[in-house]
């Protein structure tokens, strides 16, 4: 709970500064208050307790992962400055809505009652919908901006008529209260609860970007500003596949006959619709949205394997993943604003003119492929041994099948950058940006090498 009120009482600060005109102190500002609300998050390790007769339910959990959601939002304004270095006008309130969608995606972690998880995708959807349409200026913005608004909202309603469905069949919205109505079933549930349970998966599925409903995302993702995107695909999918992760873990207590079919048919199909379909991609912002889609299939192996090391696995992918993504995009931001595109025609030569920038992105594409010893390879094996040990052999073949599939566009911008003739143009970034990139790539490395610090941790 002292997570989300300080980082509410940030985001009002922010906005109160934008009042003031104090516009060179939203940054530092920021940057000093989400450290602090990290640590006020790690405080609560090994002190699980509740609020409010349980909608918010704080453990071990909750806390990692919101742990990892305040890092990722860090590491997205430490490339603020830059990405925003032109821009007149006051940025209060692009600032002050990612912060308030943090605390969404903070409830989505910590909630112990659906109307809260409910009340915490509201609240990150909304801020989501208006940070898409930012660039008001931009026509890609503005359709970006109204895909997801009439879809995510749609959607929304699927989501709240399954939480009414598991309400009218369970008499509670409490996860304790549900897990029990599970448990009395005895494996035979009523078509009202399954119905219910379906539409909320369809809800969550949705922001995952799971197919079929992924169809969203690669065009709101390429109309979205960059920088924005960059939060959309780590903060938005981490606070989801957690939600989905909690909702299980909380309820079903290892009787997953009922839902695991559905959920193994959309991990595979995920996995392997959006390796192939991030083959054809012409430039690097859509392939990672089909990364990112890809992505959201891996991630459903810890829902499925549902054993003890479920929760370490995941809380390593999501972190690998988080900082190999932010780290890819902070090199789109540099090529787009300096080539005027992110086509990988744009990235010929850039090893020779840019060395250290072609290496980062290196690093961030080979940690996303899964090559060792890099922190997406470890995430990946302890994904798959998870699963193994659960029997779903099948499952890994497909997602093993899928990564050797993404290596044929991971390797686009390698190739471009290493094997093609430089034109010679220089990528301009300031020091905090290339601290902040060189700081990523050299976690991504420490991870794959020294992934126990996190696997140990649940």
């Amino acid at each position: 709970m002292t997570t989300i009120i300080s980082l509410t009482i940030l985001g009002v600060l922010v906005l109160f500064l934008g009042i003031m005109r104090k516009k060179t102190w939203l940054l530092p500002v920021i940057l000093t208050g989400l450290p602090v609300s990290m640590i006020l998050t790690i405080m609560d390790w090994n002190m699980p307790y509740s609020w409010y007769h349980g909608m918010i339910l704080i453990d071990n959990v909750s806390v990692a992962f919101s742990t990892i959601l305040i890092f990722s939002s860090f590491l997205i304004f430490t490339l603020a400055a830059h990405y925003y270095r032109g821009v007149a006008r006051p940025l209060d309130d692009i600032f002050g809505v990612m912060i308030f969608a943090l605390v969404g995606s903070v409830m989505m972690t910590s909630y112990g009652n659906l109307i809260m998880l409910f009340l915490g995708i509201e609240t990150l959807s909304i801020a989501l919908y208006v940070l898409a349409g930012s660039h008001k200026e931009a026509i890609t913005s503005n359709e970006a901006t109204l895909k997801y608004f009439l879809l995510g909202s749609f959607l929304t309603g699927f989501l709240l008529f399954g939480i009414a469905l598991i309400y009218g069949s369970t008499g509670s919205f409490d996860l304790t209260e549900i897990s029990g109505y599970v448990a009395s079933c005895g494996g035979s549930y009523p078509p009202l609860f399954l119905s219910g349970l379906f539409l909320l998966i369809i809800g969550l599925a949705f922001k995952i970007a799971i197919v079929p409903f992924h169809f969203w995302a690669p065009d709101v993702y390429e109309g979205t500003p960059t920088l924005l995107t960059a939060f959309m695909a780590t903060i938005v999918k981490t606070a989801s596949i957690v939600a989905l992760f909690r909702f299980f873990t909380h309820t079903f207590h290892g009787i997953h006959g009922v839902w695991e079919p559905t959920i193994w048919i959309m991990a595979v199909l995920t996995i392997l619709l959006g390796n192939l379909t991030g083959v054809y991609q012409p430039n690097l912002k859509r392939m990672l949205a089909y990364s990112s889609i890809s992505h959201s299939g891996y991630m459903l192996l810890a829902v499925i394997a549902f054993s003890p090391m479920s929760g370490n696995s995941l809380l390593l992918y999501t972190l690998s993943y988080s900082i190999s993504t932010i780290s890819a995009f902070a090199v789109l931001i540099l090529v787009r604003e300096t080539r005027g595109n992110d086509r990988f025609d744009s990235m010929n030569g850039l090893a020779r003119a840019n060395p250290l920038v072609a290496f980062c992105l290196t690093i961030a594409m080979l940690s996303l492929m899964g090559i060792p010893p890099l922190a997406g390879f470890m995430a990946k094996y302890y994904l798959f041994v998870t699963a193994l040990d659960k029997g779903f052999v099948w499952l890994v073949i497909a997602a093993v099948a899928g990564s050797a599939i993404s290596g044929a566009y991971y390797f686009k911008p390698i190739i471009a950058m290493y094997l093609k003739e430089s034109d010679g143009i220089m990528l301009n970034m300031g020091s905090t940006f290339k601290v902040s990139l060189v700081f990523m790539t050299l976690m991504i490395i420490l991870l794959g090498i020294l992934p126990f610090f996190v696997t140990e941790l649940l």
